[in-house]
């Protein structure tokens, strides 16, 4: 199959899994497109990075070892005989039918948001009389991230898995999350408008900057535990190893332009290394769960009568912490189930899917009723 096929191929099955939330969305009039849309995009943004991390989980990474397709195909189907002919080569090998259906589905998904993504630019640019260049401008920047994003799922492929490009394509999909669901809260007004609205904002934008911090690189330091396959380095609790103090190389763990499984001279990576970046992790998460806890008490202290959408956010936001903890320690102490993984992940994802939520009524000042045009 020519690359030109392919590509068709391919955006023909996006332009169907696209058209499938969009027909939804017209049978549902009561409530602006545009503003359905945006919140969709969320969903599927977030159900893409819970089945990326199946996808990981499953090592079905490789399913298909070629980019965008696979073994030339668009779909597993038309390359059955190259993948039983793989399978029976390396029978415990990275290639199976299943992990190419996971791989490729997973494609699909992302394909299917970079297309919504294309609409709601299309939809912007005929908004600019009455909402102004800030929704195309904003639309215009999530199509160029979903564009690094789709790069750096190619380069996860090409690049067999090499754990920092597979954390970054990780990163990005969150910061996508993030970037989509601040668009989508946001009340894109006509042009001109001189309506005033009273809007208490009760929330440190300060300690909700810490906390994003705080996160960021909790969330960091999970993927790359993860991708370097870290997580029963430490494969008791609370210690490691018996130890509150491991053995660690934290260079050569910390060394992050290397091959999966090798360090930086191209040796096997050593246990030591492992250790450190899942202790890393570990202990780091004990600061971010201090830091979000606080965020969520003060939050619920000053708007349990003021503002209940806040109060409700910082009751799901002591729960999202609650299964963080819990979920943690299950992939310690039960070996890595796959359910508390993928739900581990999943819970990383809804608490940046929070924290951005929390941002609509964040102040840089003290916590007072805001005039807002």
């Amino acid at each position: 199959m020519s690359q030109l096929a392919l590509f068709l191929e391919l955006a023909t099955i996006a332009i169907l899994f696209a058209g499938l939330p969009l027909t939804y969305l017209w049978t549902r009039p009561s409530y602006s497109f545009f503003a359905k849309l945006n919140w969709v995009l969320v969903f599927m943004t977030f159900d893409l990075i819970v089945f990326g991390a199946f996808t990981r989980l499953t090592d079905s990474g490789l399913g298909c070892p070629d980019w965008p397709g696979c073994y030339g195909t668009s779909n597993p189907w038309h390359a059955i005989g190259d993948i039983q002919e793989a399978q029976a080569a390396l029978p415990e090998g990275p290639v199976t039918v299943m992990k190419a259906w996971i791989e490729m589905i997973h494609r699909y998904l992302a394909m299917t948001v970079g297309a919504l993504i294309v609409v709601q630019l299309g939809i912007a640019s005929t908004k600019l009389k009455r909402l102004g260049k800030s929704p195309l401008l904003g639309s215009l920047a999530l199509l160029i991230l979903v564009c690094m994003q789709g790069a750096f799922g190619a380069w996860t492929v090409t690049m067999k898995l090499q754990p920092i490009i597979v954390t970054i394509h990780l990163m990005l999909a969150l910061v996508l999350l993030a970037s989509l669901t601040f668009y989508a809260q946001q009340n894109w007004q006509e042009k001109g408008s001189k309506i005033l609205e009273l809007r208490s904002k009760p929330i440190s934008a300060i300690l909700l900057t810490i906390a994003f911090v705080a996160l960021t690189i909790q969330i960091f330091l999970g993927a790359w535990v993860s991708t370097n396959y870290a997580v029963l380095a430490c494969p008791d609790f609370p210690t490691c190893l018996g130890s509150l103090w491991p053995e660690a190389n934290w260079r050569e763990g910390f060394t992050l332009w290397r091959e999966l499984g090798r360090n930086a001279t191209g040796e096997y990576i050593t246990p030591a290394s492992l250790q450190a970046i899942h202790w890393a992790h570990r202990i780091f998460a004990v600061l971010v769960l201090l830091i979000l806890s606080f965020l969520a008490f003060s939050a619920s202290g000053m708007t349990m009568s003021v503002l209940p959408q806040v109060s409700k956010l910082s009751k799901f936001l002591f729960a999202l912490l609650i299964l963080q903890v819990l979920t943690g320690i299950s992939n310690v102490v039960f070996q890595w189930p796959l359910l508390a993984a993928l739900m581990h992940t999943g819970g990383s994802a809804a608490l940046v899917f929070c924290l951005v939520r929390m941002t609509y009524w964040a102040s840089w000042k003290s916590p007072i009723q805001m005039k807002i045009t």
